[in-house]
């Protein structure tokens, strides 16, 4: 049976297209493609029997099932939908589309600003890493994270390379939680974050690791952890742990992530 296919069918058929594509993504990254391709055998045998068949029966069983299975996927994967929603209504991709129209003076007084903010957090951290101290330090961008602020102690203070240090001496009562630094303060220290219970993170990582995750899996944040047992300076962002870095590649990286944090 032939049919007319024009514009508004090519749009429609790519729409699809993307939401099945985000979809993927939001599988891939939670680790449940198996889950993915589970639910794409399912739907394509659905439309067969009800809408090529037409068998009523069992396209109604199967309209039934479609209906509790949407609810079933909500509940099991609420915490990857609840950030897949979050990151698609932060709109980073139109900011940085934004970005292409702003003019060289203001993107390189932009990073200038950046630069000054990011420098004394990255030579505390080398300084934390050579001497083996702990220590868990969070960057908002666009999520705000004040019930965070909330369960520490507020500081509200300028970025300082000695502060940072002596919040996070082994002897301070603030040592143990996170810091928090908003729009280029200390707003908070002594925090605490959700854990991520992430099976795949690996056994010699400890608690700050498992928090740092976890918070970047529930936030845009940026976490630096600097590890006490070793000394290693590791990133976690949008729900990955880069692990070992150096002074110079943190501060690319914290350069680069936080050109995106909100004005």
């Amino acid at each position: 049976m032939f049919f007319e296919f024009g514009l508004k069918d090519l749009i429609d058929i790519l729409l699809v297209a993307l939401m099945l594509y985000y979809i993927y993504r939001l599988m891939r990254e939670s680790r449940s493609l198996n889950v993915f391709v589970g639910i794409m055998i399912f739907i394509m045998v659905w439309l067969f029997v009800s809408q090529i068949l037409e068998m009523r029966l069992m396209g109604a069983i199967l309209d039934k099932l479609v209906s509790v299975g949407f609810i079933a996927l909500i509940v099991l994967f609420q915490e990857d939908i609840r950030r897949f929603l979050y990151n698609l209504g932060a709109h980073q991709r139109f900011r940085r589309l934004a970005d292409l129209f702003s003019s060289k003076k203001d993107k390189d007084k932009k990073i200038q600003t950046q630069k000054q903010r990011i420098i004394p957090i990255v030579m505390a951290c080398l300084s934390m890493s050579k001497g083996k101290v702990g220590a868990l330090i969070v960057l908002d961008r666009i999520s705000p994270l004040d019930d965070v602020v909330r369960t520490g102690e507020v500081i509200n203070a300028d970025i300082n390379q000695r502060l940072i240090e002596n919040i996070f001496f082994k002897n301070s009562p603030l040592h143990d939680g996170a810091m928090i630094i908003s729009r280029g303060r200390i707003r908070a220290a002594g925090c605490i974050l959700p854990v991520s219970h992430n099976l795949d993170i690996p056994k010699e990582l400890g608690l700050r690791h498992r928090s740092a995750l976890g918070i970047s899996q529930e936030s845009d944040a940026i976490a630096v952890v600097v590890s006490e047992e070793t000394g290693a300076i590791s990133v976690a962002m949008r729900g990955q742990l880069r692990l070992r870095l150096s002074a110079e590649e943190l501060e690319s990286l914290l350069t680069k992530e936080m050109m995106n944090e909100k004005q």
